[in-house]
């Protein structure tokens, strides 16, 4: 009997039971490790334990547990026990009073989700770098900063370091290749590495910290979803820009991205972010023009370039204009040999008229009528002949022109 009591209460002691009793507390535990034995998933949540129940574990194989939930306790370090599940692939920690992580984490080496938020750590352990994590949850701590080894989770999908007192982020992070969420908001930071614009990034938040400026290559950035930045001193992007939205703040990127290179190809002036929403936005444009994105309200087609083109056949009527006038002054000049020749054979000028079709290409329709009455059928043959050379040589000239 005085075992009993003991037993009682050195688990009124672990749990800090209230009414209910030692007796109730003890098979609702005893419940709890019976069913991670025959299912291996393991949940301790919202027990107020302040140490993992050895004792009562004790009597049950948990060897193959693949889930621990020990969330919403008061364990002030991860249990040496919960280290021992080499088959273990989640395990959360979440709401503890953990500030330190022991190195005996590695033999988890199946481990891909960790949650180890709301706890009290003030640095991330280098050794989780060299875990299979895919999901890394270490929001409300005290970190100061993120471990340059962080690169080293190449599998990590979601990193959550959200509510710390992190400064920098180190370049590092752009090796996380598979990396689709990042949450980074209300920390300390005050500039974005520009290594991010090289990840798969689908979701990115960055709100509540103190940037001022959005790195022009994060419009690369072609898988992204959602943007989160409200609580910043933003300048670049302007506040006008960023309150409407992703799209907007992208086009905002690529104008700035032709400022910075002003020899930019046409071609390289398009935008590369953002997938699908490219074809909706330039599917009616030429290839190097951009939406300004300054007034989405507009029905007008603003764009912007540093090479508008130009049309084609803006001086065609010019250039057709002076092939005419050069042919008229070749046949007046022939008229004029014709004629010479004519006054001395025939003795007369009347009959050329009947054999020259002369042309003026500045004559009123009133001239061009009498000339035409005074022409013979020849002639109408001749002028029939000669608009259809001019007319080849204008589609040959469309031909020729440069493509602009």
């Amino acid at each position: 009997m005085p075992a009993a009591v003991a037993a009682a209460s050195g688990s009124l002691a672990a749990g800090g039971c209230g009414a209910a009793g030692p007796s109730s507390w003890t098979r609702s535990l005893e419940r709890a490790l019976e069913e991670a034995a025959a299912s291996g998933s393991l949940s301790l949540s919202g027990r107020k334990l302040r140490d993992y129940p050895r004792g009562s574990a004790a009597g049950h194989d948990l060897s193959d547990t693949t889930q621990a939930d020990l969330s919403r306790n008061r364990l002030s370090e991860v249990p040496p026990e919960a280290c021992l599940f080499v088959s273990l692939e989640s395990l959360n920690l979440y709401q503890n009073c953990i500030r330190y992580i022991p190195e005996a984490i590695l033999n988890l080496q199946s481990l891909t989700f960790l949650n180890i938020s709301r706890n009290q750590l003030s640095t991330l352990p280098v050794h989780l770098c060299n875990l299979p994590l895919k999901v890394l949850i270490a929001s409300n701590n005290k970190l100061v900063s993120i471990p340059e080894e962080i690169g080293h989770l190449r599998h990590l999908m979601e990193l959550d370091v959200s509510c710390n007192e992190i400064q920098t982020v180190p370049p590092q992070i752009g090796n996380l290749n598979s990396l689709r969420d990042l949450n980074i908001r209300r920390n300390h930071l005050v500039h974005l590495p520009e290594e991010l614009a090289e990840l798969p990034l689908i979701r990115l938040d960055f709100s509540c910290n103190k940037i001022t400026t959005i790195p022009v290559c994060y419009r690369n950035l072609r898988h992204l979803q959602t943007i989160t930045l409200d609580n910043n001193p933003l300048q670049s992007p302007p506040a006008q820009i960023c309150i409407k939205g992703k799209i907007h703040i992208f086009k905002y990127l690529n104008m700035e991205a032709c400022k910075v290179v002003p020899d930019l190809p046409d071609y390289d002036r398009r935008p590369i972010g953002f997938g699908s929403c490219h074809e909706d936005l330039y599917s009616s444009r030429p290839y190097g023009a951009l939406d300004s994105g300054f007034n989405s309200v507009d029905s007008g087609d603003k764009r912007w370039s540093g090479n508008e083109p130009t049309d084609e056949f803006s001086d065609l009527p010019l250039r057709v204009a002076e092939i005419t006038k050069e042919q008229r002054l070749r046949r007046e000049s022939h008229y004029q040999e014709h004629r010479g020749s004519s006054l001395v054979t025939n003795g007369g000028a009347e009959q050329d008229l009947d054999q020259i079709d002369f042309i003026d290409s500045c004559a009123t329709e009133e001239e061009e009528e009498e000339v035409r009455q005074a022409k013979c059928p020849e002639s109408d043959s001749l002028s029939t002949q000669f608009m259809t050379y001019i007319e080849q040589r204008r589609i040959c000239h469309e031909v020729t022109l440069p493509f602009f």
